[in-house]
């Protein structure tokens, strides 16, 4: 080997072909770097982005949505193509269902919609506490100005808007989320639900790796360059100038550099039998405090849409009641189904979500359990029959351990730690301040954590990082 290794000879081990690796490959070979390969547990590329065929085309049982478009690494990529289509309102005009079949006024859903608009946090003097309780305080005084409502229907809806944001969070309930963290979030200005039309998600991994979009196993600048069902047992960064991979299959890989890509989830779970030394004390804070949390979808199909033409979806209010005979039956895990919707691109499906703890259950039930669980919840909301579906599929993100959940947030707990997506980015160096293992991936970005965007400036970020150090030492 040589003593100082050049672009050509740097032997740099990806692991992780999600978005932020497949990013940092496509970015270091853009750049130069000539020996570059990813190391995938899974035996498929992707990560959380996860795109299958399904329905009439695909669905989407990961990050389905481009969200923005002003900052948004996404939709820069894609948007001189037509490969990207406006949601708009059409998924906002859901009707809201009490456990009584009630369906709520188009009046009264708007002045709680507008109580709920008005509550999130908006300035840096509301940095301190949660999330959940300075909307839950904001809303009910923004209600004591609007036009009298019911404050039972009130309370209900609340609920239900708390669990759809969760899901925008990946919590199990809003007292969780770090205030500061919703302020330090950058949403990217413009259409915040860009789909995908009839191709999915994975489009953006073959615009990166310039792939051929009509060849679904073609890698484009990275054939072969990616080993799939290639777990890893250790990584060992003792030995000076060089990093020693172990596979679960016994293969030994020795790398110049590494970049780690692996979900929060996976290093909580690993980084002490993974990482040899020990991980430095910031970076275990980081894994410890920051929180991957739980999302799920179901799909259903049906040989026609099932829904009244002019219903787009719903979101479930449970009575009080109602919720608390629930939560005495074997079917809690529903209470965090908060709605439905119909599928764009795909008229004879609907979508519902699941959240946090009920939705980590959920995946240890049956198929058929869930299934007959969310035929129960339609016949318990709906005012009209819902047909068996000839097709379903649900997601288990927490379940799989090359993941162990969906997407990452800061909590209230991360922020008394004092730590955040900074600790879990810095490199590890050895001690001539050569960069040794990198880290990336949606956790390590503060501003778009939780984001396909987010991943894919990490992976840059990381390679750009590599690129910098080589091009200073050649300077010399």
């Amino acid at each position: 080997m040589s003593a100082t290794p050049t672009k050509q000879t740097a032997r740099i081990v990806i692991i992780g072909a999600g978005a932020a690796g497949i990013a940092a490959a496509t970015r270091l070979l853009a750049q130069g770097f000539k020996q570059v390969c990813i190391l995938e547990a899974e035996n498929r590329i992707g990560g959380r982005i996860n795109t299958v065929a399904f329905g009439d085309s695909v669905v989407d049982k990961g990050a389905q949505w481009c969200h923005g478009e002003e900052g948004n690494v996404v939709y820069e990529l894609v948007k001189q193509t037509k490969l990207l289509d406006r949601t708009g309102d059409v998924l906002k005009a859901v009707k809201f269902v009490r456990s009584n079949w009630q369906i709520l006024e188009d009046e009264v859903a708007y002045v709680l919609g507008s109580a709920i608009e008005s509550a999130w946090p908006t300035g840096p003097e509301e940095t301190n506490g949660s999330l959940g309780d300075h909307v839950s305080v904001n809303y009910w005084r923004g209600l004591e100005k609007a036009p009298p409502v019911d404050r039972e229907i009130a309370a209900e809806l609340l609920e239900s808007m708390k669990k759809l944001r969760c899901s925008y969070t990946a919590s199990d309930h809003l007292f969780m989320v770090s205030k500061r963290a919703h302020l330090e979030f950058h949403n990217c200005p413009g259409e915040f639900m860009w789909n995908w039309q009839d191709k999915g998600y994975r489009t953006i991994l073959k615009t990166l790796m310039q792939a051929k979009l009509s060849e679904p196993e073609h890698l484009g600048v990275l054939q072969d360059k990616i080993q799939l069902a290639k777990p890893l047992a250790e990584i060992d960064y003792t030995q000076p100038k060089l990093v020693k991979l172990r596979c679960w299959n016994g293969e030994l890989i020795t790398a110049d550099h590494v970049i780690c890509t692996v979900s929060l989830g996976v290093l909580k779970a690993q980084h002490e039998q993974l990482f040899k030394p020990a991980l430095p004390a910031a970076k275990v804070r980081a894994i410890k405090g920051l929180h991957l949390g739980t999302v799920n979808k179901f799909f259903l199909e049906y040989e026609s849409q099932p829904l009244p033409y002019d219903w787009v979806g719903a979101n479930f209010l449970w009575l009080f009641e109602d919720l608390a005979v629930l939560r005495g039956s074997e079917r809690f895990w529903l209470e965090s189904v908060f709605g439905f919707h119909r599928v764009l691109h795909q008229p004879r499906l609907l979508q519902a979500w699941i959240i946090g703890e009920h939705a980590r259950h959920m995946e240890t039930l049956s198929e058929q359990e869930v299934l007959d669980g969310l035929q129960w919840l339609f016949r318990k909301f709906l005012p009209f029959n819902m047909p068996q579906p000839q097709a379903f599929i649900r997601t288990q993100w927490h379940s799989n351990p090359n993941f162990r959940g969906s997407y990452s947030s800061r909590t209230n707990y991360t922020d008394e730690l004092r730590t955040g997506p900074w600790d879990l980015e810095t490199p590890l160096l050895d001690e001539a301040g050569r960069p040794r293992v990198h880290f990336a991936g949606e956790a390590t970005n503060k501003h778009h954590h939780s984001s396909v965007h987010g991943a894919i400036e990490t992976g840059w970020r990381e390679a750009d990082r590599l690129n910098q150090y080589y091009n200073a030492r050649n300077a010399q």
